[in-house]
């Protein structure tokens, strides 16, 4: 059990401490505040999220940034260093045109070339977000939910953009499928179970302590115990370990196999990938404004074009406004604003003519053939089908929404 944490939620301050085994009840664990110096120390005390062997408690609330390092003129990013997350990061860059170069698989640093003044600095997710609190990174890019429990609403950090579309997961409150669970489907039946008691809490094991004691207190749970467990969570319930879990879910096969479910109104938090700053580094850092305006504007051109294609068609007609208003009466053919519609020049008995229109229009990908068979039923022909890398519109609004952030 080394590699756990109890801890007890009190709602009147709102804290955890540590929490007795439910099998034998010990006074000694149970939290206390009695006295102003006691209650004072006990709000200080926090699950530490995805804690490691020891079991330390830390702080309820982030460190408070340090002053922004004055000695540093680079700019730097962090990006996460391994697995599945660290790919399709590294991937999404270099559709955008943002390659990473990293001269030495072993070093922790690299540069993006087509943007100078920049450094890359490959982090854990959970050092991303701390090393932007601390004001040690200025830019990042790493899940909300690990923004949400590290960064403990440290206002400092502003999110630039949020949906970069991977990483997708969220995370769900689970119990088991059967014993007193059976008939609990719902937040609701799960707060008024009678067997939550002062002296025998509901268990949850998570590595999420700080979102998941909070959402559950906004809930209004009275008596929960929190463990702190990296990994295999899933296994806890059925070892008698704990009665429900907190942890991130995909399709939720993992869950199924292990006799849990998802409940109704369970879900803590939905995430995906994000690019985030530090305020006091888009501020006063010179180059991170900038920086930031360019990777938010090549992020949102290329998300914006994915998934979408170019569709390019000839069409007989006597004006450019007939062929408009066949194109228009196409539920699948409308783009972005409309099609755009140009006259097609040759020459006919020796005199330039227009005997045909070109008509270009974008289209989901998904609806590819639904739009070409739109097309011919109103006298479309050699169809030409182009994919889209960038589809740069006006100003993005979230770049009017940091900017007001800022202040600006």
């Amino acid at each position: 059990m080394s590699a756990m944490m109890g801890a007890r939620l009190d709602l009147a301050p709102f804290l955890l401490s540590p929490s007795p085994s439910p099998s034998r009840p010990s006074p000694a664990l149970r939290l206390r505040t009695s006295s102003p110096t006691a209650a004072a120390a006990a709000r200080t005390r926090l699950l530490a999220p995805r804690a490691a062997a020891a079991a330390t408690a830390v702080s309820a609330k982030p460190a408070a940034a340090a002053p922004l390092s004055a000695d540093r003129s680079v700019v730097r990013l962090g990006l996460p260093s391994k697995g599945r997350m660290a790919e399709l990061t590294l991937s999404l860059l270099k559709s955008c045109q943002l390659s990473v170069r990293q001269l030495n698989p072993r070093q922790y640093t690299a540069d993006i070339p087509q943007v100078p003044n920049l450094e890359v600095w490959f982090q854990r997710p959970t050092d991303i977000v701390r090393k932007l609190c601390s004001g040690d990174l200025d830019l990042g890019i790493v899940g909300y939910d690990i923004i949400s429990e590290y960064a403990q609403g440290n206002d400092d950090l502003v999110i630039i953009h949020d949906a970069l579309d991977f990483g997708h997961c969220r995370l769900s409150l689970a119990v088991p499928k059967e014993g007193i669970f059976d008939s609990i489907n719902t937040l609701e039946d799960l707060l008024n179970m009678p067997q939550w008691t002062e002296e025998r809490p509901m268990r949850v094991v998570t590595g999420f302590g700080y979102v998941g004691a909070k959402f559950l207190k906004e809930k209004g749970f009275k008596h929960v115990s929190f463990l702190a467990g990296d990994g295999a969570l899933e296994s806890y319930p059925a070892m008698g370990m704990a009665d429900a879990i907190v942890d991130l879910v995909s399709s939720g096969t993992t869950l199924r196999e292990n006799n849990l479910k998802e409940i109704e109104g369970g879900v803590i938090l939905e995430s995906q990938a994000t690019l985030v700053a530090s305020k006091k580094s888009l501020n006063r850092r010179e180059g991170v404004l900038e920086i930031s305006h360019e990777m938010l504007e090549r992020l949102e051109a290329h998300l914006t074009a994915s998934g979408k294609i170019m569709v390019t068609a000839n069409m007989r007609g006597n004006s450019a406004e007939e062929v408009a208003e066949r194109v228009l009466s196409q539920t699948s053919l409308c783009g972005l604003q409309g099609p755009t519609i140009s006259p097609v020049y040759c020459t006919l008995d020796g005199n330039v003519a227009v005997d045909y229109y070109a008509i270009n229009v974008v289209v989901p990908q998904k609806s590819l053939y639904k739009s070409i068979q739109q097309l011919r039923s109103i006298g479309g022909s050699g169809v030409l089908v182009s994919k889209l890398t960038y589809i740069f519109d006006e100003e993005t609004p979230r770049w009017r929404k940091l900017l007001s952030e800022l202040g600006m």
